[in-house]
């Protein structure tokens, strides 16, 4: 069976492009009937993220046409409109394709974990819903046993790459289990949403969400079962706080020197850890001056980015050396396949050849011949048969000049050279 994989990603496509093409995840089941009853794929499963769409089909490769063209009506998309935006990865390079998406390699931050789960939930559903089969099935457990070996044996993983990963990161360096921390979240915007998640993921003990419009805070505050505050009551409750991450739209710092000091002293000098990613600046940079502060400025989380960027793409390298040694194998594997109706069909021949020739000797045996010529007729009459279609196949190779014909032969019957 052939193999193919299809699809749009951040790389080939805006959002714009990638919101027309997502499969909805209660339609999902429906879709993968409609794609193999109707789109000419044997076996399939989707892949449907905010970043990517994808579809691994396993199909006859006369119908590799036929289901994109499928994906396109079930869409509504102009095929002349996608073609630009979609990709195809026929074969060894759809094993390829698949491997590096689940170690992250085709994220849009190298090495993130996400994916992954992504994959098996994919398959997960494409199996419960009946339509994969050996090939995709092998696919899908080598390529979820490449994605843990590369997380294993490099440090794809080990270091974070976005600004809000790589604050919560130091908090935890700093503090080493944040389960008994309180976390003071100052702003509503993206980056304190990606952080807010982040921490949850550490299960961090308590988060305030503190926000100049609390509705906003409070539904930032229910996804991450946090605390909402307004901005009003950061004086009270600052000193609540062993870590605090700011990132507003102010014009103007929202925490000052004098007010930094007076929650230390109400925290008798327990040390608080600041990340200040607001341009301009949420925290004052005398507050640096204080003791028991850590504070680090979003400067300084880029650089600790760009550090661990590196280190990332070095892993990358380690990863692809992996997944190439994985993809022959895989290969093999499906190589292997072709060959078993060939094995199938010989030992049928062999077998049919076998019954027919026995059914002769026992009739000849009830006859009343002797034993002995009967066994040597028999094997005699096996030994023609077996040989009789490979000697004029080598007759025919001998006198075209096929001298690779010869030698596979030399090797298949595991002859000498003489």
């Amino acid at each position: 069976m052939h193999l193919l994989a299809f699809g749009i990603n951040h790389h080939t496509a805006p959002v714009a492009i990638r919101e027309k093409a997502a499969f909805a995840p209660d339609r999902l089941t429906d879709a993968l009937h409609e794609v193999t009853a109707r789109g000419g794929a044997g076996e399939a499963a989707i892949l449907s993220t905010c970043n990517r769409t994808e579809l691994y089909c396993g199909l006859e490769p006369a119908n590799d046409q036929r289901v994109i063209e499928w994906f396109c009506d079930y869409h509504h998309l102009n095929r002349q409109d996608i073609h630009p935006y979609l990709y195809r990865h026929p074969d060894q390079d759809a094993v390829r394709h698949a491997f590096r998406v689940a170690a992250g390699l085709d994220s849009m931050v190298l090495g993130e974990p996400q994916i992954l789960g992504q994959m098996k939930e994919a398959f997960a559903q494409a199996h419960k819903a009946g339509v994969t089969g050996k090939v995709l099935n092998r696919l899908f457990q080598q390529t979820f046993t490449v994605a843990k070996q590369v997380r294993t044996d490099t440090a794809i993983g080990a270091s974070a790459v976005s600004v809000a990963s790589a604050a919560v990161r130091l908090a935890k360096q700093i503090f080493n289990d944040l389960s008994e921390q309180t976390v003071l979240l100052i702003g509503a915007g993206d980056m304190i949403e990606l952080c807010a998640r982040h921490l949850k993921e550490q299960k961090v003990g308590h988060m305030i969400v503190a926000n100049r419009t609390v509705e906003r805070a409070r539904l930032l505050a229910d996804h991450v079962g946090a605390e909402a505050i307004a901005l009003a009551e950061l004086p009270t409750r600052l000193a609540d706080a062993d870590i605090v991450i700011s990132s507003t739209a102010s014009q103007l710092p929202i925490l000052g020197k004098g007010a930094v000091e007076r929650a230390l002293k109400a925290r008798r000098h327990r040390p608080m850890f600041m990340v200040d990613i607001a341009v301009p600046r949420d925290i004052e940079a005398e507050v640096d001056e204080l003791d028991d502060v850590y504070l680090y400025t979003i400067d300084d989380l880029k650089d600790v980015v760009q550090e661990n960027i590196k280190s990332r793409e070095a892993a990358a390298r380690e990863a692809e050396h992996i997944i190439d040694t994985q993809v022959v194998d895989f290969m093999r594997w499906v190589r292997a396949l072709d060959a078993v109706p060939t094995i199938r069909a010989l030992r049928e021949s062999a077998e049919a050849v076998r019954a027919t020739e026995l059914k002769r000797a026992r009739a000849r045996l009830a006859r009343g011949e002797d034993q002995d010529k009967v066994l040597e007729w028999l094997a005699r009459a096996l030994t023609n048969k077996f040989t009789h279609a490979p000697t004029d196949a080598l007759k025919q190779a001998d006198h075209d000049g096929n001298a690779t014909m010869l030698d596979a032969a030399r090797r298949l019957f595991d002859l000498n050279e003489e």
